[in-house]
């Protein structure tokens, strides 16, 4: 039965998105928890020109066909580089130079520039996810080994996806990422009780530090993003990587952030930071993606050094808005240890890996384990300096609970 289906599939390599009936598409991808594969917005990566061959990200998606029906799809690009995959494979490349082999190009499988677990192959519900599996890889490995690819990787892929791809023989790489995760906080309060006191006290500190400047914080979501707020946000997003030169991470242009608004600005939640003597422009803004009850962020910027507004419009600005709004994970990007003291926790996130020629594939086999160790007793280390309190779920004292909550508690 399996060979009888698999013969029943149609295979075709699509080089544009838009070629993919978007409802067609998102009938597999709306399923998954993270909607970096959606079809808005894989789609405006590419229609913008962010994505393109012209900047090394060459779109080859696969699709799989039963009849009429796409029953599988995967988000494929071909790379001439390393950039904007936030994997850092940097080292293997190295190793493949000193022994001659050529690394570039290589295939990809990934959200463009954006380094949020999740990825995977989509999937019809119903279909049988290890044949297609194998089906696809197969289909991928023959065009790799046609067009002399060096690799294929997929990157920051789905948890629950790692087992399926282990089987068919892939190398699963660890990676550091962090998490923020709602035990059940009610109110800001209640996650700041979460903390011992001196890190409570930091945060109130640091809070308070908005209101001395005569800033205030405004979140827009859905209908309230227009396109005057994401053409604003382009700008910080400029200003940051403009800071880093050639250590940037610019890898999307205006028209990108522009098209949002058509299709996919029930996905974004921007935070603004006022002046509030002149509040019709923000002097700083964070982009973060929702869905369901997962958040994550992605970009910010300001006009100039504000005391603590990072912390308030990438941490705890958002982290007050999820707990508003039933959001029980937040993975705030990757990037620097301070947020352990906000309480995000070091977490693993995997690459999938498989290299086409045997020495390059020999060598990854026989590191990769003590490299995934290495990197898990980076996670554990990290994790050691979360400033929580003990028995943190209980510390808030009943009598700094809310009025609501204490008349609750004595009926």
């Amino acid at each position: 039965m399996p060979e009888e289906k698999q013969n029943r599939y149609r295979l075709e390599w699509i080089q544009d998105i838009s070629e993919i009936p978007k409802k067609a598409w998102n009938a597999l991808a709306l399923t998954l928890e993270a909607p970096i594969l959606e079809w808005e917005w894989l789609h405006r990566m590419e229609s913008s020109g962010s994505m393109r061959p012209e900047t090394g990200w060459l779109p080859i998606h696969l699709t799989v066909w039963d009849g009429a029906d796409l029953v599988a799809a995967a988000a494929l690009y071909v790379k001439g580089h390393s950039e904007g995959e936030f994997v850092w494979d940097y080292m293997w490349a190295d190793v493949a130079g000193r022994l001659g082999i050529p690394y570039y190009p290589k295939m990809v499988g990934m959200s463009p520039a954006t380094p949020v677990s999740g990825y995977r192959f989509l999937i019809a519900p119903g279909e049988d996810e290890h044949l297609l599996s194998r089906v696809m890889v197969q289909a991928i490995d023959r065009l790799c080994r046609q067009n002399n690819m060096a690799g294929l990787s997929f990157n920051y892929v789905d948890p629950q996806w790692l087992t399926v791809m282990e089987q068919l023989g892939f190398v699963a790489w660890k990676h550091q990422s962090y998490v923020w995760e709602n035990p059940g906080f009610k109110s800001f309060d209640d996650y700041l009780w979460s903390f011992d006191k001196n890190q409570r006290r930091n945060i109130r500190r640091e809070r308070k530090k908005l209101s001395e400047q005569d800033l205030t914080i405004k979140a827009f979501s859905g209908d309230q993003i227009t396109t005057e707020l994401l053409e604003k946000m382009y700008r910080f997003y400029e200003l940051t990587n403009a800071q880093f030169g050639p250590w940037a991470a610019k890898y999307l242009n205006r028209e990108f952030f522009r098209g949002l608004f058509d299709d996919y600005r029930h996905r974004i939640l921007l935070l603004g930071a006022y002046d509030r003597e002149n509040s019709a422009d923000p002097v700083g803004m964070s982009f973060l993606l929702h869905k369901g009850q997962q958040m994550y962020g992605r970009y910010w910027g300001s006009t100039g050094h504000y005391d603590s507004l990072h912390f308030n419009a990438c941490y705890y600005s958002p982290i007050e808005w999820a707990i508003a709004n039933g959001v029980r994970r937040f993975d705030p990007g990757i990037g620097s240890s301070h947020k352990v003291r906000r309480g995000f926790r070091a977490v693993a996130n995997w690459s999938l890996h498989r290299f086409y020629d045997p020495n390059l594939a020999r060598i990854m086999t026989q590191h990769i384990d003590q490299i995934n160790r290495m990197e898990q007793e980076r996670i554990d280390s990290l994790n050691q300096a979360v400033p929580f309190a003990e028995n943190r779920l209980s510390r808030r004292p009943a009598s700094r609970r809310p009025a609501s909550r204490r008349r609750a508690s004595h009926s």
